[in-house]
């Protein structure tokens, strides 16, 4: 059977003082196991080793060619683009989720042509979002979010925590779109959650069963005639609203743990489950303020001081310098989403950089440290960001 939680080796995660926290914690005798004394050596190895992957950007995550959009429910909008790096390559999904090429003429002419499409498919609909590694991220209209599979359970017999923080996501905006909630009638993120969380044991269970959990965040615009945001967190990936104007941080989620090294998470073996562990906060938020949705390779390797910067800086650069205009582009021609792109992108290349320097001071390096553990250097992960600026709909 598949250990509860499968160990993440050099995966710092330090225990949140938050109340929304209040698990025990326990011994991290495994840790020490695991980072005996070559882990200095290890961890730097892996620093040095500087992946092939490249840096992946866009606005928008891929929906199906029919999609109809529904009607909206907010009269506010997220402009929002996204950024990713993966430690490493993705792994393809597996049948059903993906139909594997055909290998001759002899099966039917559908068959052999469904085959060709690379998208992958869960009850006859491709699924949303977008993979990263392990990660997966989402962009909708006035849902973002982005969760972090544990890469762990790749080492597990038909393992596969890419596809479950990928489904999670899918039925989570799917839920979302079906809800009924506007002006007069609050949403229920948490439910949503819930919901797609089951449809995505349903979708891995017999005969495709596929092992693997994630954490989870999102951050939801309301239907009221004011900016609301609902930003539910379950685990260590994080929501953190920043206002331009002031230039401070509004908001931020906090993390959620079992013990060291052990987050919250939902799938295979977790005791955790939306209905009883995710946190949602209602936050009123004004117009212009930026959303970010960040995996911890994010906020394992900047401070929060060092994000709040970064923003501020990126946005300052993209209104300021002409060069982020595309060539077939005129000024008037580009959006807030390619903006919010620019954002997500130096943030991502700036939690690398940290992430593949060995001797870099970082927030895992200290988190490590308070726990006993000789730590140098960042946490190379996989690195995955959703910026979203709030935005009221015209008319």
């Amino acid at each position: 059977m598949i250990s509860p939680f499968p160990r993440l080796l050099l995966r710092s995660r330090l225990p949140s003082t938050s109340s929304s926290s209040s698990s025990t914690y326990r011994p991290t005798q495994r840790l020490f196991f695991l980072l005996s004394t070559s882990k200095r050596s290890l961890h730097s190895s892996r620093c040095l080793r500087r992946s092939k992957q490249e840096p992946r950007a866009g606005t928008t995550t891929p929906v199906p060619p029919s999609y109809t959009p529904p009607p909206p429910k907010s009269p506010f909008y997220f402009e929002a683009g996204y950024a990713l790096y993966a430690k490493r390559p993705s792994r393809p999904f597996p049948p059903p989720f993906l139909s594997l090429p055909s290998s001759s003429f002899s099966e039917p002419l559908s068959t052999h042509n469904r085959s060709r499409d690379r998208r992958p498919y869960v009850n006859g609909e491709m699924i949303r979002g977008v993979t990263n590694g392990d990660d997966a991220v989402l962009v909708a209209e006035a849902f973002v979010g982005a969760n972090d599979g544990v890469g762990a359970w790749a080492t597990k017999d038909r393992g596969h925590a890419a596809l479950w923080s990928r489904l999670i996501l899918h039925f989570w905006a799917l839920e979302i779109e079906r809800a009924q909630f506007g002006p007069d009638s609050e949403p229920d993120p948490a439910a949503y959650l819930q919901a797609a969380f089951e449809q995505t044991k349903e979708a891995t269970s017999k005969p495709n069963e596929w092992y693997g959990t994630t954490t989870t965040c999102g951050a939801l615009l309301s239907g009221e005639s004011k900016p609301i945001l609902y930003a539910t967190q379950l685990g260590d990936s994080q929501i953190l609203v920043v206002r331009p104007r002031t230039k401070e941080v509004l908001y931020k989620t906090d993390e959620q743990w079992h013990w060291f090294d052990c987050p919250r998470q939902l799938g295979t073996n977790s005791p955790d489950t939306p209905t009883e562990n995710a946190v949602v906060d209602r936050i009123e938020i004004e117009e212009d303020d930026v959303v970010l949705a960040m995996t911890d390779g994010v906020v394992d390797n900047l401070w929060e001081h060092e994000v709040v910067q970064n923003v501020m800086d990126s946005m300052e650069k993209w209104k300021d310098d002409p060069s982020r205009i595309s060539a077939d582009k005129e000024p008037a021609e580009t959006t807030y989403a390619e903006g919010m792109r620019y954002v997500a992108q130096r943030l991502v290349n700036a939690a690398r950089e940290i992430a593949e320097d060995p001797f870099a001071e970082s927030p895992y390096m200290e988190k490590a440290i308070d726990e006993g553990l000789s730590i140098e250097g960042g946490k190379l992960d996989d690195i995955s960001v959703v910026a979203a600026q709030c935005k009221r709909r015209k008319g």
